[in-house]
């Protein structure tokens, strides 16, 4: 049932370097396209879902997830 995959986790590894540069230039990202400093929270906040979501992309659990679903919707 789950699949542990080598191409998604290494899709998951780029995702959460991603948000943590994310994380770490969150400020300066705010600055020049947010609204500044009332919406630097919010951007890392964005940046520490993108790195949760990395994380479950590392360990393969939205397709695990999708598999379940649709396998409970459509069962053949």
């Amino acid at each position: 049932m789950y699949e542990f995959n080598l191409t998604t986790f290494f899709i998951g590894l780029g995702v959460i370097l991603a948000g943590v540069a994310f994380v770490r230039w969150h400020r300066a990202i705010a600055n020049e396209f947010g609204g500044g400093v009332g919406s630097y929270e919010k951007y890392k906040l964005w940046a520490l879902i993108i790195c949760g979501f990395g994380l479950l992309l590392m360990l393969n659990i939205p397709a695990f997830l999708l598999q379940l679903i649709l396998g409970g919707i459509f069962q053949s």
